[in-house]
């Protein structure tokens, strides 16, 4: 683990440019544990995340000649605001690698805090296709590589939420839920608890469709994996580091995943009922708390809000992946008959007063007695989908589910 010297030196050298973050109690997730919930709101730093942290730690440790040969980074999004702002204050030249997947809000967030200090260039699908393309140019330029976690500098950076916490609490806290991509928040916090306050449980929380420290624990080794759903791009990595695994697999006493749908259900809860903007990775650790509130019954826990760095133009699909979760939205593959009054005997004897058609798409075949629409439904409740289904059956409509048939889902609605 990272040494207390080291962590301490990090907070230090951060007063005066990176602020401590607020630790606020949560009424609504203290009455559904029935214990002591708080939230360590890094959505609030400088950059809207706490990788500001570990960028600022490393690079403030450059030598002269190695901040005069600049820096290099991939970044999904919020590392690469952290090296920019840092590259800005400490005037050094910068060039983050972006995956072209990542939201305009965050590059044009890099854009800003770096100032004409840094290059933005995109590459690959993949946070793992940018950092290959940045470690090709570090080899070319030989500048300075700011890893997003894999480095001793970064993750004693990151430890400082740790640090944090420990001090704003009044008593040592039961849990500690910490979002998981490459690792080094969790290594961070893990070095900092386990040396001082070995009795604190620390949990890492990854999206379902990028288990990738999960698997890598499982395995024992640091395990690549091939396929993952990038949609919670904070937190959506296909190998994490070997320095921050070795770390996590010590330390974590648990691993949790959330399903990318319930991310998005707690994106919409938070935003409605508290006022909260975070992004997919900042909701992991609340929807977790959520999703997993039984196991956390009458403990004092802590989650970690990582980031706010939310594109406004995501909402549709946070909401549609929601709302799918949740069984409140359903797709189905239905034959019309190619007669006047069709549609209308639909409306009125299929669907009810609370349901409402959300997409409809129908191709008229020409001498058929029947044609294919593709028609999404949003119901008031999950309850609702087969009484649904049965007045499909009794008014004599042929039709096939889609949720349930991922292939045909993609193709038609993907």
């Amino acid at each position: 683990m990272v040494g207390i010297d080291k962590i301490e030196a990090a907070h230090q050298q951060r007063e005066g440019v990176i602020p401590v973050t607020p630790l606020v109690y949560n009424e609504t997730l203290s009455n559904l544990t029935k214990g002591s919930v708080w939230l360590k709101r890094e959505d609030t730093q400088v950059v809207r995340s706490y990788k500001i942290r570990g960028a600022y730690n490393l690079m403030s440790g450059l030598s002269e000649a190695e901040k005069t040969a600049g820096v290099v980074c991939a970044s999904a999004g919020n590392h690469a605001q952290g090296v920019a702002f840092a590259c800005a204050l400490m005037q050094v030249k910068g060039v983050i690698f972006m995956p072209e997947t990542t939201p305009k809000q965050k590059i044009a967030a890099v854009k800003r805090f770096g100032q004409s200090w840094v290059e933005i260039r995109l590459a690959g699908e993949t946070f793992d296709a940018a950092f290959l393309a940045a470690k090709k140019y570090e080899n070319e330029t030989n500048c300075c590589f700011v890893h997003p976690f894999d480095d001793e500098r970064i993750i004693a950076g990151q430890a400082t939420v740790g640090l944090e916490i420990a001090q704003q609490m009044e008593a040592v806290p039961d849990v500690i839920l910490v979002p998981i991509g490459g690792g080094g928040l969790a290594a961070g916090v893990i070095s900092y608890f386990k040396q001082l306050y070995p009795e604190t449980t620390i949990i890492g929380v990854e999206p379902a469709g990028a288990p990738t420290m999960k698997k890598s624990i499982e395995n024992g080794k640091v395990t690549r994996l091939e396929q993952i759903d990038k949609f919670v791009d904070g937190a959506a990595v296909q190998q994490v580091g070997s320095t921050t695994f070795s770390i996590c697999k010590s330390g974590l006493d648990e691993v949790l995943t959330v399903p990318e749908g319930k991310v998005c259900a707690t994106i919409l809860r938070l935003y409605n009922e508290e006022a909260l903007v975070v992004e997919p990775a900042g909701a992991l650790t609340i929807a977790a708390a959520e999703l997993y509130a039984e196991q956390f019954q009458g403990k004092t826990l802590v989650c970690v809000v990582s980031g706010s760095n939310n594109d406004i133009f995501r909402m549709p699909e946070i909401q549609e992946r929601a709302l799918l979760y949740l069984g409140k939205k359903h797709y189905f593959l239905i034959e019309f008959p190619q007669r006047p009054g069709a549609l209308k005997a639909f409306v009125s004897d299929v669907l009810q007063a609370e349901d409402d058609i959300t997409h409809f798409q129908f191709s008229q075949k020409n001498n058929r007695e029947s044609g294919p629409a593709v028609v999404g439904i949003e119901l008031p409740a999950a309850d609702k989908l087969e009484g649904l289904k049965e007045r499909l059956h009794q008014q004599g409509f042929q039709f096939e589910y889609l949720n349930d048939n991922f292939t045909l889902f993609n193709q038609l609605i993907g």
